[in-house]
């Protein structure tokens, strides 16, 4: 008898079950996961759970409204435990070399374990952005046939000042240095969010419209905006994460 595939363990860290559940919904139907190939973890509340990686085929990790930033005495308890979990997740992961793809805040985690700095200093409005893939992004499996430069949706109060030592910068745009990087051979973090929708950051915007990411009066102005972008390349990223790690 084959033995059973191994799911996707996809880590989620939204407070708010409206985004959580469009942000889930999302990496399914981008990635091509059914449901029976993905196991979820809603981490926002208890921290991260004993994770075995030879349980898994790869991991997944979405956004949060948690910044790495944060000065630490601002940090809530749960946040300063899943920033902790998390370290103790990379450190495995690392070693493995095990495949892991992170978006905006699992960029920010991994970035930081990687020894980057993370901060302010690279915001980016809520909206869409060009970004441009370098020469090791044009020769990477997960990107090589893009186009050059590619639309994507995303909106952030921090990301890493620079590339982390050691790892290869395959994507930048002008107002953000690291788009996309790499550790090793099988790690990946995204600065946007490849399964990012019109519908997906529509949710979001009204969810976080009181957080910091813009003035809350042009929300509905933001969401007008989103409805004209048109991201087809960032889900193929997605995409072919999954089928390259499917096993």
């Amino acid at each position: 008898m084959p033995s059973k595939k191994k799911p996707f363990l996809i880590i989620q860290l939204r407070p708010e079950n409206e985004t959580a559940n469009s942000e889930f919904e999302a990496i399914l139907q981008y990635g091509g996961l059914r449901e029976n190939e993905a196991v979820r973890a809603r981490v926002e509340r208890t921290g991260l759970p004993d994770i075995n990686l030879d349980d898994y085929a790869a991991i997944i990790v979405g956004g949060s409204p948690f910044d790495v930033s944060t000065p630490e005495y601002q940090k809530s308890e749960i946040q300063k435990k899943i920033e902790a979990d998390f370290m103790k997740l990379f450190a495995s992961v690392v070693a493995a070399d095990f495949p892991f793809l992170g978006a905006c805040s699992g960029n920010g985690l991994l970035g930081s374990f990687c020894g980057a700095n993370v901060s302010t200093k690279y915001a980016e409005p809520v909206g869409g952005a060009d970004i441009t893939l370098t020469a090791e992004g044009k020769k990477d499996p997960l990107l090589s046939g893009f186009p050059t430069t590619f639309r994507v949706l995303l909106g952030h109060k921090e990301a890493c000042d620079e590339i982390p030592p050691g790892a290869i910068l395959l994507a930048r745009s002008e107002a953000c240095p690291v788009q996309i990087f790499r550790v090793k051979n099988n790690i990946y973090a995204t600065q946007f969010h490849p399964e990012g929708d019109c519908e997906g950051f529509t949710v979001r915007i009204n969810a976080y419209k009181h957080h910091g990411y813009f003035p809350p009066e042009t929300a509905e102005q933001l969401i007008a905006v989103i409805k004209n972008e048109d991201t087809p390349v960032p889900k193929r990223i997605l995409c072919r994460f999954v089928k390259r790690y499917r096993n």
